[in-house]
């Protein structure tokens, strides 16, 4: 029998890794016929909110936005949803960003289907009006190559307009790619990895992660990946972008 106690999740002051070994499901007003993890929450001092949710047959996902905004991403299977008024099958890979104040209902689920969301309180910015529901799918092509190596490839899944104040990006390391610095910045992250496994360094500690972890960083919290094994390394992450530095 394996021992209880071996995990791979770790939650330190400025990051975590969280793997699936360890979840607890949580109940959600109006998510039912599911199963919730949150992953990331405010009370681990983020300034975010990702959750997985995986339904059932039965499974429904209904709410409405108030202050914070929510990314939702089909990492497995099919369902429909319905946000500002207009209904839409979504599979695999495809996504609905929705904007504060608007209705979101996903219904008629594949068993087993999956929902990666990224949530943040809306930060309204003057001149610029608030986004409006933002439908997208992952696409490779649309991934251009980042700093000049070819091993690198992010294709950015919300406009990158100054009305958002969120980015939600995949990041695709093929066989030997690795982040060609040690990253050090002002932006928080938030990530869950789609495919493959790496090494990942986070304030000088090493972690070995895969398919199915997610990360959390923190603000200035030092950062460095690589891809390891026999297939690319893929990730879907969260950051806070466009707007001025301060404390909420």
């Amino acid at each position: 029998m394996e021992m209880s106690a071996l995990t791979r999740s770790v939650v330190k002051r400025n990051h975590a890794i969280i793997a699936p070994d360890g979840y607890i499901n949580s109940n959600v007003p109006g998510w039912t016929g599911c199963t919730t993890n949150v992953i990331i929450n405010e009370q681990m001092g983020a300034r975010l909110c990702q959750t997985l949710i995986t339904l059932t047959e039965a499974g429904r996902v209904q709410g409405q936005t108030e202050a914070s905004q929510i990314f939702f991403y089909v990492v497995q299977g099919s369902c429909t949803a319905t946000v500002g008024g207009e209904t839409r099958p979504l599979k695999t890979g495809e996504y609905v960003y929705v904007p504060v104040g608007q209705r979101y209902d996903f219904s008629q689920p594949e068993a087993g289907t999956q929902l990666l969301t990224f949530h943040k309180v809306y930060e309204p910015l003057a001149g610029y009006a608030t986004p409006g529901v933002f439908w997208g799918e992952r696409d490779y092509s649309k991934a251009p190559v980042y700093m000049n190596d070819e091993t690198l490839r992010i294709q950015e899944l919300l406009p990158n307009e100054p009305g958002f104040d969120m980015a939600v990006n995949i990041f695709t390391y093929g066989l030997g790619g690795n982040l060609p610095m040690v990253e050090t910045h002002i932006m928080e992250h938030g990530l869950m990895y789609l495919e493959g496994q790496a090494i990942y360094m986070l304030d000088q500690c090493w972690y070995p992660v895969k398919k199915g972890d997610s990360i959390w960083m923190a603000p200035y919290c030092q950062q460095w990946a690589t891809a390891m094994g026999q297939e690319p390394s893929v990730y879907i992450y969260y950051k806070n972008v466009n707007r001025f530095p301060t404390v909420l």
